[in-house]
């Protein structure tokens, strides 16, 4: 069994087959699926797809991308949100200085900052998003540790070494995509490999960075095992150890999930 560990099932590739979807990722032994908030303001988006889908769970955050819209969403009103059986974890927040039109850096750090305390709160984990901002990442994340303790995962990891070393350091989990898959991801791989097995997760980012050999095209859970077999070759184990190996670290991390009934 596969756990896909970050999709976006709202997003509108999906909006005229979500049913299709998830029956091709059961086929293709993805068992779960996590979709990731992208707004606050759509909490009740997330809500009902996971309501309807015994497979499926979701967060409840501001994506950086989002954060000029969100600037001002308190911890608690993020937590209260959470407050819902299905609702396993808080973001994906985080920092993206990737694009120029971004919103400004302080207002960045200012939204993650108030997504870690609503995690926790909340009692949830942090899916945070990191993009061209490792310093001020690893800056924020350190400061937050020390102030109050809290668990997350550096989800779609592409970062430098460094960042991921300062994760693991700080409890973190780190969740690999179809970015290991690619040729050239070899600095990845070779990130992967020092990870600790224990906080290694799988995703698809779907509907974005489908793997090889689907590469170029709308991305989706079913997808997550070219990833797993990937990983699986890159950390020396057998396929369906690893998909051992990250399920049950994702039931570990987000512990308010329950497996779905086969």
């Amino acid at each position: 069994m596969l756990i896909d560990s970050h999709c976006h099932l709202d997003f509108p590739d999906f909006a005229s087959d979500l049913p299709g979807v998830i029956a091709r990722a059961r086929a293709a032994g993805v068992m779960g699926m996590l979709t990731i908030s992208t707004r606050v303001a759509k909490a009740e988006t997330y809500r009902a797809i996971a309501e309807a889908h015994p497979e499926v769970w979701f967060t409840v955050g501001t994506h950086p991308d989002g954060a000029g819209e969100e600037p001002n969403t308190s911890a608690g009103t993020i937590a209260a949100l959470a407050d819902h059986p299905r609702c396993v974890g808080i973001g994906e927040a985080g920092l993206d200085y990737h694009y120029p039109d971004a919103a400004p850096a302080a207002v960045q750090e200012r939204v993650l900052r108030a997504h870690i305390e609503a995690s926790r709160l909340a009692g949830l984990p942090l899916v945070i998003h990191a993009r061209d901002a490792d310093e001020h990442m690893e800056q924020v994340l350190s400061e937050e540790m020390a102030r109050a303790p809290f668990r997350a995962v550096l989800h779609c990891f592409s970062s430098g070494a460094r960042l991921a070393e300062v994760g693991v350091a700080l409890g973190l989990f780190v969740s690999f995509s179809g970015i290991v898959t690619f040729r050239r991801s070899h600095d990845l791989r070779d990130i992967a490999r020092a990870v600790p097995r224990d906080r290694i997760l799988v995703e698809t980012d779907a509907p974005f960075l489908a793997p090889e050999p689907h590469r170029g095209r709308t991305n989706e859970p079913a997808y997550t095992a070219h990833t797993a077999r990937s990983l699986a070759a890159t950390l020396d184990l057998g396929e369906a150890d690893l998909a051992a190996l990250t399920t049950a670290n994702f039931f570990r991390l987000f512990d308010r999930a329950r497996p779905a009934r086969a």
